[in-house]
């Protein structure tokens, strides 16, 4: 038997220059076409039942702006249970500019009596539209004005409770 010499074998070089070419290009194109989502947060405030307690039944009706949204339409109760404008859909849409521009004239109204009122309540039916109730929020909280040359967003009533609206009349049963 003849005894084999091998030859011995030289590690190859680790040429990483063209990857590092590579990722110095694909890592500024991903970023660029990285789609930032924006999460935007709105604070509910939840009615606390210790103050309801310790109100009046006058006082506490006096102090409530709801809209009652349904199916057919949004209607703006201030105080509690008195109908201010019933907002029917416009074309199969509620009619969120109609509904600013009242909610402008309760919060006008009520600074000419130097009230300055900052809560409202969203009374809902089960079958509201999650994009819809975003959107009743966003109309119940600001509006755009003009100030100055720009457009900024006036304070309507930026603390919201969300209740279940009651059962209609023409809904219940008799």
């Amino acid at each position: 038997m003849i005894a084999r010499k091998r030859k011995p074998v030289q590690d190859a070089e680790l040429d990483i220059t063209s990857f590092m070419n590579l990722m110095i290009v694909l890592v500024p194109v991903l970023l660029m076409m990285m789609v930032f989502s924006r999460i935007t947060v709105l604070e509910l405030k939840m009615p606390e039942l210790g103050s309801i307690a310790e109100q009046s039944p006058e006082q506490l009706e006096n102090q409530q702006l709801e809209l009652l949204v349904r199916a057919d339409g949004i209607e703006v109760l201030f105080p509690r249970g008195y109908l201010v404008k019933h907002l029917p859909l416009v074309e199969g849409q509620y009619d969120f500019a109609q509904l600013q521009f009242t909610l402008k004239q309760i919060k006008q109204t009520l600074l000419n009596k130097d009230v300055d009122k900052k809560d409202i309540t969203l009374l809902l039916e089960d079958n509201i539209d999650y994009q819809n109730i975003v959107a009743l929020m966003d109309k119940a909280r600001s509006y755009p004005e003009v100030v100055a040359a720009s457009v900024v967003q006036a304070e309507l009533f930026p603390e919201i409770s969300l209740g279940d609206a009651p059962q209609s009349a023409q809904g219940a049963t008799p």
